[in-house]
């Protein structure tokens, strides 16, 4: 009788245990999916195109740069603010240089203030949907194409917004395999 307790409760721990990595696991992914969806922490939606109606009504967007303490690039906006129709499609451009003798890879992540305002603010292009990779002494200009969705107007909390902020902070990541590979050539050439 002991004996059936025990496994019922070993049975239950296991359960648990099993339950709880799943739920542990599925939690970053599911967060990051409902944030794009709901613009919650100011994640910025992305759209295939620009809005189908444009106010009269403007708004300004604030470009802020910045980078994770190991990114060795320097990177910043081409243009520190915008003033546009809500609505209207903007264009802003990120420049980035990497001052180092090696290749570097980066990856931008990205928010929106006031956070109210990330719902509708749409990307519809940008770098950092893709992980970026500069040359050494390599300098390039980074696009961004956005819109505010017009419904911002009509909401209760974010329609009092004036100013919206996107913000990008670059982290380096791993060269992609094929730039690592080559990489590797050139080093065994050198040596």
């Amino acid at each position: 009788m002991a004996m059936d307790a025990n496994k019922k409760t070993l049975t239950g721990l296991l359960g648990v245990i099993i339950v709880m990595g799943a739920l542990a696991w599925a939690s970053v992914p599911f967060y990051n999916w409902f944030c794009r969806v709901t613009g919650f922490g100011g994640t910025p939606g992305v759209a295939l195109a620009g809005a189908d109606k444009i106010l009269d009504q403007t708004i300004k967007i604030r470009f802020d740069a910045s980078l994770n303490h190991d990114m060795p690039w320097e990177f910043k906006p081409v243009v520190r603010e915008m003033e546009l129709r809500i609505g209207e499609t903007g264009l802003a451009y990120f420049e980035a240089y990497n001052p180092t003798n090696r290749p570097v890879a980066g990856q931008a992540a990205y928010n929106v203030t006031p956070y109210e305002a990330g719902g509708f603010f749409n990307k519809i292009e940008c770098f950092c949907f893709t992980e970026q990779v500069l040359r050494p002494g390599e300098r390039v200009e980074m696009p961004v194409s956005f819109y505010v969705d017009p419904e911002i107007t009509r909401d209760r909390d974010a329609k009092y917004t004036h100013t919206i902020t996107l913000s990008y902070t670059f982290y380096e990541i791993d060269l992609p395999e094929p730039q690592a590979a080559l990489e590797q050539v050139s080093e065994t050439e050198v040596n």
